[in-house]
């Protein structure tokens, strides 16, 4: 079975793209970050013992959903063809994709956020991600909060004013759920994000982490309602640090799909 129809048959649908949570427009960083937020969903340390195996098939196929879509050449032919080339390096079956992953992203602290944030927020790099987030879905007000980086509800005003400076000024378009959002899911989306601040202050006091202490202890601790709330979140925040990924490959049949 090749990628194409092993992407169908775990996660329901050919699209590299679609696979990885990302649009076909997607950035080699965004797409980056897609792979990060969808790996951590089903990485076998994270699996149930009895769910283990079917975690490392899956996690496998997203590995190699990335290693296409991370080489340029490789993304062009499948942009192109709809092919991906099952004999070329990228996929070749030898490779371990669990060290693989562990090359691309390194683990980060509490220190290491706190410092990306002081640098991150009113950065041109934040900016463009607002921006990007509005783009992508269209002024849905909930995944902008979801999506951007190092923001709870009390950044909504100063998010807000952004977008709507940009949609001032022409920038981008005026999505409707954005400007007609109504004032009931603005009051939900604000109760929901003190809920979750208040459990996730709990558990951290709970652990007694702080300072130094590696993030992985407080995503482990985690029940399973929580667990992906916060990988999301960890995905976000770790491709920012990861090394740089390993290229390779070449071509097989199969359909294209859209995002």
């Amino acid at each position: 079975m090749g990628l194409l129809e092993q992407c169908e048959a775990a996660f329901g649908s050919p699209d590299l793209y679609r696979v990885l949570g990302v649009r076909r427009e997607a950035s080699p960083e965004e797409i980056r970050r897609g792979y990060h937020r969808a790996s951590l969903r089903v990485h076998p340390d994270r699996a149930e013992p009895d769910a283990k195996e079917e975690a490392t098939r899956r996690f496998q196929i997203l590995g190699k959903a990335y290693a296409v879509l991370s080489d340029a050449e490789q993304r062009a032919v499948y942009d192109e063809q709809g092919t991906v080339d099952e004999e070329g390096e990228a996929l070749r079956g030898e490779r371990d994709w669990q060290e693989y992953w562990r090359l691309l992203f390194k683990k980060i602290t509490v220190k290491d956020i706190e410092d990306f944030e002081k640098s991150y927020k009113d950065s041109e790099e934040e900016l463009a991600d607002i921006k990007a987030a509005y783009m992508d879905f269209e002024g849905d007000m909930d995944r902008i909060m979801e999506s951007v980086l190092c923001v709870d509800y009390t950044d909504e005003p100063r998010i807000r004013k952004i977008i709507e400076k940009a949609i001032d000024s022409g920038e981008v378009p005026s999505y409707k759920g954005f400007v007609k959002e109504s004032k009931q899911k603005t009051i939900a989306r604000k109760r929901r994000a003190e809920k979750e601040a208040r459990e996730a202050e709990k558990t951290k006091d709970e652990l007694g982490l702080g300072g130094e202490d590696d993030l992985k202890a407080l995503i482990q601790s985690r029940n399973k309602d929580r667990k992906k709330e916060m990988d999301d979140f960890l995905a976000q925040l770790e491709a920012k640090y990861g090394n740089n990924a390993k290229k390779g490959g070449k071509k097989t049949a199969a359909k294209k799909g859209k995002k």
